[in-house]
């Protein structure tokens, strides 16, 4: 009996929670979003979803321009906006959610969530995120210009001793962390107003200290080379790229690229046009006879006796060094000298130039012993002789015009490093091989001409693959130009019969052989 009681007692209160229910639901549709519904303060009520989408997604698009303070330790700062750290809309689903309050569930989950919605509304947050690709490039790209970074302690050469200068503690962002802070600052704190998050700088701590930088003394290895017979430009070059290396200190275990210290090639860094090795020939570029700097180092290095890590020869010999002596730097190939600390004290790298003459000297704590001694002997394998002239005729330039570049002989030849001790040789090793390319001399001649004699000259000189025929035939040519002007016409025909002769007489000669 009680049972049935109960039950008869739900019946009825459903019965009137349908009908008070009925009352207040029944005039909305079901696209409709019911009174009191809001998204972060902005009112979706009477809205349909289409509609309320709309004004959520305005809502975050105009977030987009709030600016957003990126702050360095010091107090500087760089302002960048909400959309160029990649905002979104997250939780998109919020305006289903919110159409469907009041619609879901039994008659009494609706009946309460329509009273809830009549005292107190209902808002629903509006979840954002960020893209954390686009925020790590805003602190890369923005955000370096913090960074100063550690001065390490250094040498300094003065009036023929050393000066130790102290170093400087640097700060630098954390690229990683600060992506983190910033993005956790934006989809956790953020009052999606102006504001501003701190980055996460590191600490750049300096190297050396000043009681092993004071024992540089001792001279490990030192090394020059000439350059008597370079022009103006490339003694600038040789002058300026030995400047930029004079002064480094080098801590134990650190790598010197010396392509790095000399760069870039330039006007503005010091460097004029002069003559380089490029594909076997020599041709004019900017900051030629660098290779000289990097080849003269790199013998000071050996007898310093320092890790050499990279090093290339040059495509032709050169004349300065003997053959496998020589280290080649280029940027359009990028050849570069490396080598590395390998002592346990810091070295200095002296450079200077006077009287067109290149030295390093390498300064250290000098750990080895006093009867060993080092040398580098070169040992050639091959040569290869140019057996004739190149010579290339260039119908641009008139007949008179020669440009000659000398030749070069191609060796094969590999370095040796013997040890002595007391004077009694203990070791040979080799150090590298190289090998070098051939080149003949070569010859560019002008042979625009109107007058046919000329030219027969000209090609029958040309054919004899001989530089000095053809400077021979054009000085006959220029001699004879010369001693026309005073002759008659009756002896200038007689003059141009002898020359077709003299012509057609050295092509039946060129033919023969």
């Amino acid at each position: 009996m009680n049972r049935c009681k109960t039950i008869l007692m739900m019946t009825l209160l459903a019965a009137v929670f349908f009908l008070a229910a009925g009352r207040q639901v029944k005039a909305a549709p079901d696209d409709v979003i019911q009174e009191g519904v809001t998204a972060d303060g902005i009112d979706l009520s009477g809205m349909t979803q289409e509609q309320a989408q709309q004004a959520v997604s305005a809502y975050v698009e105009s977030l987009r321009q709030v600016p957003v303070s990126l702050q360095s330790r010091d107090g500087a700062s760089v302002s960048v906006t909400a959309g160029e750290l990649g905002i979104t809309w997250k939780n998109t689903g919020l305006v289903q959610e919110a159409a469907a309050l009041g619609r879901k569930g039994n008659v009494v989950v609706r009946y309460k969530a329509m009273k809830d919605l009549k005292n107190k509304g209902a808002n629903f947050p509006i979840e954002l995120d960020f893209d954390r690709e686009a925020i790590a490039q805003a602190v890369t790209e923005r955000c370096s210009q913090f960074n100063a970074e550690a001065v390490d302690a250094h040498l300094k050469r003065e009036n023929g001793g050393f000066v130790v200068e102290p170093g400087q503690t640097g700060y630098v962002v954390d690229e990683a962390a600060s992506t983190d802070a910033v993005y956790n600052y934006l989809t956790q704190a953020w009052n999606r107003e102006q504001g501003s998050v701190e980055l996460v700088m590191a600490v750049d701590e300096p190297q050396g200290k000043a009681e092993d930088l004071e024992k540089v003394k001792d001279v490990l290895g030192t090394f020059t080379t000439s350059y008597t017979t370079s022009g103006a430009s490339r003694s600038q070059n040789v002058a300026n790229g030995c400047s930029l290396i004079n002064g480094a200190t080098i801590y134990p275990g650190e790598a010197f690229s010396t392509y790095d210290a000399v760069k870039p090639f330039s006007a503005e860094n010091g460097y004029e046009m002069a003559g380089s090795y490029l594909n076997g020939k020599v041709v004019d570029s900017i900051g030629g006879g660098i290779c000289q700097v990097s080849t003269t180092l790199y013998n000071a290095v050996l007898r310093a006796e320092l890790e050499v890590t990279e090093r290339h020869n040059h495509s032709m010999i050169v004349t300065y060094v003997d053959p496998s002596a020589d280290a080649a730097i280029a940027e359009s190939s990028g050849k570069d000298f490396v080598f590395v600390n390998n002592t346990e004290y810091p070295i200095y790298i002296e450079g200077y130039t006077q009287n067109k003459k290149i030295t390093f000297t390498i300064y250290g704590v000098e750990t080895r012993p006093k009867n060993r001694t080092v040398t580098y002997e070169s040992e050639v394998l091959e040569k290869q002789v140019p057996e004739q002239d190149n010579i290339v005729a260039d119908p641009s330039q008139p007949v008179g015009v020669i440009s000659v570049s000398s030749a070069h002989i191609g060796y094969k030849a590999r370095l040796w490093k013997v040890v002595r001790e007391d004077g009694v040789e203990v070791s040979r090793e080799q150090v590298n091989s190289s090998s070098y390319r051939m080149s003949p001399r070569t010859a560019t001649v002008g042979t625009a001409t109107a007058d046919p004699n000329v030219s027969s000259m000209m090609d029958a000189a040309i054919a004899s693959s001989s530089i000095d025929q053809v400077k021979s035939t054009i000085a006959n040519i220029q001699a004879a130009q010369a001693a026309a002007a005073a002759l008659t016409q009756e002896q200038l025909e007689a003059i141009a019969a002898a020359q077709a002769a003299a012509a057609q007489a050295a092509l039946d000669a060129a033919a023969g052989n």
